[in-house]
């Protein structure tokens, strides 16, 4: 083990994110990193072994157990700003969801959205022959209307169905 602990060292990478991002005005690519280790920390779950094909964490627990996470992060810098995507989906490789992990300003958590395997196929589908559907790409916003939120800020991790965003 390391001199400084896994949360030490994240609370660093965010403050150092934040600078870099006022120094240079652009972003440090670290989003992905925190944004798996918060959805494991946040959710109780195991993250994946490094250079595991497909997911990035395993759940423990509950309606989660033994199912396969790709896990994407984007920190929402300007609220007002429409068409922020999320990374591409590897659509090829096993995975069950994926979790959506938001950011703030600070590269904090506020947000954690959940969408299905199935019902994210079925999205892309309807992109049709575009060049971002066959690459995996959507928008934060299509995202979180297939999707369910998760986990809040505020709130921690959401179980009942209120958040539900499906009919």
């Amino acid at each position: 083990m390391g001199v400084y602990s896994l949360e030490k060292l994240l609370a660093e990478a965010r403050k150092l994110a934040v600078e870099y991002r006022k120094a240079t005005g652009q972003p440090l690519a670290i989003t992905s990193e925190l944004a798996k280790q918060d959805a494991a920390r946040l959710l109780d779950l195991d993250p994946a072994p490094p250079a595991t094909g497909g997911y990035d964490a395993v759940g423990r627990h509950g309606e989660r157990a033994g199912r396969r996470f790709q896990v994407k992060g984007r920190a929402i810098l300007d609220e007002g700003r429409g068409g922020q995507r999320i990374g591409q989906l590897r659509l090829d490789q096993p995975w069950d969801s994926v979790l959506l992990v938001l950011m703030d300003e600070a590269f904090e958590p506020t947000e954690i959205w959940e969408a299905e395997r199935p019902a994210l196929l079925a999205a892309l589908a309807e992109g049709g022959e575009s060049k971002r559907a066959k690459r995996g790409a959507m928008s934060v916003a299509r995202f979180k209307a297939i999707g369910r939120l998760v986990w809040l800020c505020d709130e921690g991790e959401i179980t009942d169905e209120l958040w539900e965003n499906h009919p």
